[in-house]
């Protein structure tokens, strides 16, 4: 199952347009996009500490990503790498993802193989547990 094409939901996704499935390459864009960020926050918090050999502060970057993410995409649903890339966390149920789902989404998260164990809507065991899917956000129209 590596194609970037998903077959028919079964969680109620639409195959194409905004809601459907986002693809892997654009959630991974969005994951280093939010690592960038993390680090940039590390740095402006504790300085080059955060990633010297045997520093106390090697966890900030971990942390600060951790905070981002999860606030982020319990309040607008989307990470900011997520909101750049038009990727968007939703509820399979509908309505917000909340701050509980997000915590527990994000979480497992960093445990790396919830992302990795996917079904057919590319919903990893992270999402599958917060009940929640990243589609594809509306399109923008320019001005």
């Amino acid at each position: 199952m590596s194609t970037d094409q998903p077959s028919p939901s079964r969680s109620g996704l639409p195959a194409t347009g905004p809601g459907s499935p986002a693809t892997w390459g654009r959630r991974f864009a969005a994951l280093m996009i939010d690592w960038v960020l993390a680090n940039i926050a590390a740095l402006i918090l504790v300085g080059g500490e955060a990633w010297e050999v045997g520093s106390s502060m090697t966890w900030v970057p971990l942390v600060c990503w951790f905070g981002m993410v999860w606030l982020s995409t319990a309040f607008t649903g989307a990470s900011m790498g997520q909101w750049m890339l038009g990727v968007r966390i939703v509820r399979v149920a509908g309505g917000r993802v909340g701050v509980l789902n997000a915590a527990l989404r994000t979480a497992l998260i960093l445990l790396v193989i919830p992302p990795i164990v996917a079904d057919k809507d590319r919903r990893g065991l992270h999402d599958l547990a917060a009940n929640t899917a990243a589609v594809n956000g509306p399109h923008r129209t320019p001005k």
